[in-house]
């Protein structure tokens, strides 16, 4: 090889380390990008991450704080519940008692009105049915009428009419007026009082001409004027009783007496 070959060939291999000094450069440079934009890809990532498991964390702490507010706000609701359950306890207890008081007051309050009941009624009127008649009378004019009766018809006729009289004249409006007259004409007869025995007899058929008992006072006012040895008047009184009441016993028992005095 002569000294230009040479010459031609070293500047060869020159031009040729050149060559592979250049791609080898070439290819440090591209490693280096690479490389780099790598790293930020995972810085990228890392700061990604980081801020992610902050907001987590964030989260994680407001959900932990929540949580304890939540807690709180169960336990104070319990207690509030507590509360109330002791307060509803409390007046369950006390509606019973209530309930048990206004019992033994709706009790009280009904004997109290049973016995204002009872003791008016004492008091009131009650209707009557007494020969043929009704009417309304006082327990007390009941009584009373009882009593006078009662001791008529033991016998006891001077009594009786005392009994009778002062009920007249104790209820002078009483509907046991008519029958009181009746039992006091008889008594005042028993008692061979035959005037004042008429004058009752006639108040009676004054008072109550179509009372069942009538008849018997017309007859029993004829008795009296016999008693009295007033024959004609009681014949006239006997003619009365036939013309006013002729379908009645005392008007047949009267014919019959009138037939003697003749």
């Amino acid at each position: 090889m002569n000294a230009l070959s040479l010459i031609s060939f070293r500047r060869a291999i020159a031009a040729a380390s050149l060559l592979l000094a250049a791609g080898a450069s070439h290819a440090a440079l591209f490693e280096d990008d690479e490389a780099r934009r790598a790293i930020l890809d995972l810085r990228q990532k890392i700061a990604a991450s980081e801020s992610n498991t902050q907001r987590l964390t964030d989260e994680l702490r407001r959900a932990t704080e929540d949580n304890a507010q939540l807690r709180r706000s169960l336990l104070d609701l319990q207690s509030q519940i507590d509360a109330m359950r002791s307060d509803m306890a409390r007046m369950t207890g006390n509606n019973e008692q209530v309930t048990r008081e206004l019992a033994e007051i709706q009790r009280r309050q009904k004997d109290v009105v049973q016995s204002v009941d009872d003791r008016l009624r004492k008091f009131e009127p009650t209707k009557v049915s007494l020969d043929g008649k009704e009417f309304l009378a006082d327990p007390a004019e009941m009584r009373d009428y009882d009593a006078a009766l009662a001791i008529f018809r033991r016998g006891d006729f001077a009594a009786a009419q005392g009994a009778f009289g002062n009920f007249v004249k104790r209820y002078p409006q009483s509907g046991y007026n008519p029958s009181a007259l009746f039992w006091l004409g008889n008594a005042q007869y028993a008692t061979r009082d035959y005037k004042s025995a008429i004058d009752n007899f006639r108040q009676l058929l004054a008072l109550s001409p179509d009372h069942v008992r009538a008849p018997e006072a017309v007859l029993s006012i004829a008795n009296c004027q016999i008693e009295l040895k007033d024959t004609r008047a009681a014949r006239k009184t006997l003619e009365d009783l036939a013309k006013a009441y002729p379908q009645s016993e005392a008007a047949q028992a009267g014919k019959e007496r009138l037939a003697r005095l003749k």
